[in-house]
């Protein structure tokens, strides 16, 4: 029994049909709304030649978010090891 589902997807005044998990229609339908507020915030903010432009700006600005929260999720990581390796240290005096 296939239990994926068919979904269209709206991105900047274009439908995409697609066949998904159930799992995932919540995720898809919030970032195409994301997508689509982005693309309106950079029309209304910058002299856009086209779409593709616009789409092109977008993608770079989710790309970014991703990658500083690897390195913000990196940075805590860091934090927390220093943290254990105080802890260890002073555990180990006290033993």
């Amino acid at each position: 029994m296939d239990d994926k589902l068919k979904i269209k997807i709206s991105i900047a005044d274009r439908v995409y049909p697609l066949t998904v998990d159930p799992s995932q229609e919540e995720g898809l339908r919030s970032a195409s709304k994301k997508i689509d507020a982005m693309i309106k915030q950079f029309e209304e903010n910058y002299a856009v030649r086209d779409k593709q432009d616009v789409l092109a700006m977008c993608a770079l600005q989710f790309a970014a978010m991703a990658e500083q929260r690897v390195i913000d999720r990196s940075a805590e990581i860091d934090d927390a090891t220093e943290r254990l390796k105080l802890m260890d240290e002073l555990l180990g005096k006290l033993l």
